[in-house]
């Protein structure tokens, strides 16, 4: 870790040597950098920093004119580093993760309780209420915390950085996640359809299984800041022919907008439906995502790596949420799922 501060205040002597009007670079500052290149967009990092897009802007635009140069290119799509940018990213990466690893390592030996940890990441799952029951029940005593994001590459980055044990993420189809070298996977779900939330009284709502056809003349909501989420839905409404109207917006907003009839909208096929909702699964299943766990490789004090410990119990309470909703359950049995017969996926 010493070696990691040594590149860092090498880099910043560096930079300072090369742009006179040099600011006093910390580690936030590549932080941010790090997070505008991984997600090409400053909407998508600022979510992802946990800060506002005007402050994540103006920050940039300090770093930028006090090194008297563009890092990073606007775009209509988004954001482009320049050479220089991929230069500065590319050093400052590996200085990001060895300074998160030294902070969970500081932490770690400062802990007052010294008893046993699990650190959880996740995306939004319905899978995760019945995941944590089971380790809680199977792992008397292990102080287990939960981390929630909208970005599965953030938590990746978080795991890979010793931040996090493990992390429950969806991979969404066409659009591979950016995994760090080291990190080990386990495919809970190679291919799962993403079912449509709309309006009780919708049309479509009518039939068991909906055709895109019918919902090309609603306005569809999709939250951008879900890595991979806008990307795959243009994909596949564009393979279609259809150019609806799109929303951009968080989910739960999305919700109350869907049960009034303003919007239609991708959902988990867990999903419950409500009074005012219903859910049902597109024809031939064009969206679709897959469901991974995430981990360090090596052995705990076990003999078995963390992955290799929680996942039957993640596969025991997906099995759980997915016989637990009618529709999917409905799309199990028409597709001969091994779910409908197997304790394990």
């Amino acid at each position: 870790m010493r070696r990691q501060l040594l590149r860092f205040g090498h880099l910043v002597r560096l930079l300072r040597r090369l742009y006179p009007r040099g600011m006093e670079l910390e580690v936030r500052h590549l932080r941010a950098l790090c997070a505008i290149a991984d997600t090409g967009s400053l909407h998508k990092a600022a979510r992802q920093l946990g800060m506002s897009q005007p402050s994540l802007t103006t920050q940039l635009r300090r770093i930028e004119n006090a090194l008297g140069a563009e890092l990073f290119s606007r775009e209509r799509t988004g954001c482009r580093p320049t050479p220089l940018g991929r230069s500065v990213v590319s050093r400052a990466r590996p200085l990001v993760s060895g300074m998160a690893a030294l902070v969970a390592e500081a932490r770690a030996a400062t802990d007052p309780t010294g008893g046993p940890r699990l650190r959880i990441g996740s995306t939004a799952s319905r899978a995760l209420v019945g995941w944590l029951r089971r380790l809680r029940r199977r792992l008397p005593g292990t102080d287990i915390s939960l981390q929630m994001d909208v970005s599965a590459n953030a938590l990746l980055r978080t795991v890979a950085a010793g931040q996090l044990d493990v992390a429950f993420v969806h991979e969404v189809e066409g659009c591979p996640l950016h995994v760090p070298e080291g990190l080990e996977a386990r495919v809970l779900v190679e291919r799962e359809p993403q079912f449509i939330s709309m309006a009780r009284d919708h049309p479509a709502a009518a039939s068991p299984v909906v055709e895109l056809a019918d919902l090309a003349g609603d306005r569809w909501m999709v939250d951008p800041t879900v890595d991979g989420e806008w990307d795959g839905l243009r994909r596949v409404l564009g393979a279609a022919g259809l150019n609806p109207p799109v929303l951009h917006g968080d989910y739960l907003t999305a919700a109350s907008l869907i049960a009034v009839g303003e919007a239609v909208a991708p959902c988990q096929p867990t999903s419950r439906p409500r009074e005012d909702m219903a859910i049902r699964p597109l024809r031939d299943d064009p969206l679709a995502v897959r469901l991974l766990l995430f981990s360090r490789p090596g052995p705990t004090a076990d003999g078995a790596s963390m992955g290799a410990q929680v996942y039957p119990d993640l596969e025991e309470a997906y099995r759980e949420a997915a016989l637990g909703a009618t529709d999917y359950r409905l799309w199990l049995t028409r597709n001969k799922s091994p779910l409908l017969h197997a304790p394990a996926l």
